[in-house]
């Protein structure tokens, strides 16, 4: 059976959180899928990881590396978008695990003319270092309980992690936040994606997710929240690459992209293609 979804993951330098987002994979309901792992430069302990974890599943998995020559996220996700095998691609991130219907939910959703924008769940840098393999294998890391018991504080957040059936569908209908392309939970037609050019590959962080998102709906794609629905656990880190100078760039991108109603880019897939 051909493969018909791609998951495509985000890393730089972290094996320690991409090892346990693997297994999260592991355990899917869904299994007609493929990881494709968007390498933004990682060294030799990445490479390693990543070919000894294909040893112990049958799921597909491609490494897509380039050299580091800085934050080149946008550059990297292109290049791993090129060589999705399927018509469907979920993004995601290296420090994201995947709860177990999460790809699952992904593919009931899917719909031609739209794009699916799910949610995640910060959690505090001593949980993300608590959580085992087992706990992963075992969807313990996904009870509230569980969760609570090791120091995670009450809030209207925890829903995400605790909302079933007709909930979700309420609290997706009713959350105030609009439905964007997000780079840690998103998924879309690779057509879609094609068509707008990917991502502007002069974008650094800060927003590159959305842009794509935004010349999508300029496009005519529409968003539908499932930020309930297909959740992961986002693992804590440091972001030394974030800085004020690409933002501030990056925003100014973004203000041009409303602006000016831009479907496509001129610095993604295609290089100088017409915008």
């Amino acid at each position: 059976m051909a493969i018909d979804t791609s998951v495509v993951l985000s890393t730089y330098n972290a094996t320690e959180w991409l090892e346990k987002v693997l297994w999260s994979y592991t355990i899917q309901s869904y299994r007609n899928f493929e990881i494709v792992i968007a390498d933004d430069g990682s060294k030799e302990p990445t490479k390693k990881l990543i070919e000894d974890f294909k040893k112990l599943t049958e799921i597909p998995i491609q490494h897509i590396w380039h050299p580091d020559r800085g934050f080149q996220k946008s550059e990297i996700l292109n290049k791993a978008v090129m060589a999705c095998k399927s018509d469907y691609i979920i993004m995601s991130d290296g420090d994201c695990i995947a709860r177990e219907d999460f790809v699952e939910m992904h593919v009931k959703y899917r719909e031609f003319g739209y794009f699916l924008s799910g949610g995640y769940y910060k959690l505090p840098m001593k949980l993300s270092k608590e959580i085992s393999k087992e706990d992963i294998l075992t969807g313990k890391c996904f009870n509230l309980k569980w969760l609570k018991e090791r120091g995670l504080k009450s809030s209207f957040k925890n829903n995400k992690i605790s909302a079933k059936g007709a909930k979700t569908n309420l609290l997706n209908f009713l959350t105030p936040t609009s439905a964007t392309w997000n780079g840690h939970n998103a998924s879309g037609w690779k057509n879609d994606i094609e068509k707008v050019n990917g991502f502007d590959e002069r974008m650094q962080y800060g927003g590159q997710d959305r842009e794509l998102g935004e010349r999508l709906m300029n496009l005519g794609i529409k968003g539908k929240q499932i930020r309930y629905t297909a959740i992961c656990l986002h693992l804590d880190h440091k972001r030394g690459y974030k800085n004020e100078e690409s933002i501030n760039k990056n925003k100014a991108i973004r203000k041009k992209t409303k602006e000016e109603k831009l479907t496509s880019t001129k610095f993604g897939i295609k290089k100088n293609s017409p915008a």
